[in-house]
């Protein structure tokens, strides 16, 4: 089969064994994954290794085959896969065997997969391919630190840093669904529309004053992926007791932190990353309910899998980007 992998630092679409089913495990022949930036970052991570490696921790297709000892799946189901490996109830943080699908285990940016049958759901029958093969990561993401950990009511605020993103994109979707107010800020005029389109309530420009604009507003939670660049801006407009719940840091990873005002404000610090499959369950059956689509920027083929990767490098989606595969 053919599949996108990294060997000996290097990136190329391979001719790869097919994978078969082990007890516990079926094959998904993949119809489509989803690219994060975890993706982009592991080739770095894995300098010139010569083992190869199939990239990619999102994706959706069929059970092709069934291993012995699986219940609950037949041949045929439509399912998406579940990156987060081994994180079965909901914790206060991951269990020590936590692992995210694509490194060090084979992941999705192939025709077809072996995984264990507890790492797959059946797929939202409202969803398109491309649209479940982006699902799994980000919203899993983004709604343990928007629920889970930030504990967003329906009468809450909250502030999103980065608004085209795509857990972003997510935690606008989710907010909203419940009547939450939204509030963004993107450098992009375009992605600035974008999230308004798809329901934030207002969007700022990342360069503008956020004090000064928000005066009149009451933020009672600030979710950021951004890290040093947004980090102490997003504090100074955090009510005093709010949260900020931080799951990434795109730019750099120390920030500076005043804490005799952190604490004079009693703002809270909260730390969250994936999720648990309890979570994912839930999440699948509030996107459901809402009859939540992804928004998917772009979709390319295997083929294009290095344009892929440079188009959201370069930070140019608003959502999600996925790769086409199988038929």
């Amino acid at each position: 089969m053919k599949a996108f992998i990294h060997r000996l630092g290097s990136l190329e679409i391979s001719e790869v064994n097919d994978p078969i089913a082990k007890s516990g495990e079926v094959v998904v022949a993949l119809r489509a994954a989803g690219i994060n930036r975890r993706d982009i970052n592991i080739p770095v991570r894995r300098g010139e290794v010569s083992e190869a490696l199939v990239l990619g921790s999102d994706g959706t297709g069929v059970v092709e085959s069934i291993g012995e000892d699986v219940t609950g799946f037949s041949i045929g189901d439509e399912v998406i896969i579940n990156p987060s490996l081994r994180w079965n109830s909901n914790s206060e943080a991951p269990p020590a065997e936590f692992d995210i699908l694509g490194m060090p285990d084979n992941g999705t940016f192939a025709e077809k997969i072996a995984i264990s049958y507890e790492q797959i759901e059946m797929k939202p029958a409202h969803l398109s391919w491309e649209e479940a093969a982006v699902l799994s990561l980000s919203a899993l993401t983004g709604y343990r630190a928007l629920f889970t950990k930030g504990k967003l009511l329906a009468s809450d605020t909250v502030f999103i840093p980065g608004a085209g993103s795509g857990v972003a994109t997510y935690l606008i979707s989710f907010a909203k669904n419940i009547g939450a107010r939204v509030i963004v800020t993107s450098r992009s005029e375009t992605k600035r529309k974008q999230a308004l389109e798809l329901g934030a309530d207002l969007a700022l420009d990342a360069s503008s004053d956020w004090k000064k604009e928000l005066e009149n507003e009451t933020i009672d939670l600030v979710i950021d992926s951004v890290g040093r660049a947004t980090f102490n801006r997003s504090l100074e407009i955090l009510k005093k007791g709010g949260r900020i719940v931080v799951f990434g840091a795109t730019t750099e990873d120390t920030v500076d932190l005043n804490l005799r005002e952190f604490f004079y404000n009693q703002h809270q610090l909260i730390g969250s990353t994936m999720g648990s499959r309890e979570e994912l369950r839930e999440m699948i059956q509030h996107i459901e309910k809402y009859k939540t689509h992804p928004v998917v920027d772009k979709v390319f083929s295997l083929n294009e899998a290095m344009e892929a990767f440079e188009y959201v490098e370069k930070g140019k989606q608003f959502g999600k980007v996925a790769i086409r595969l199988g038929k």
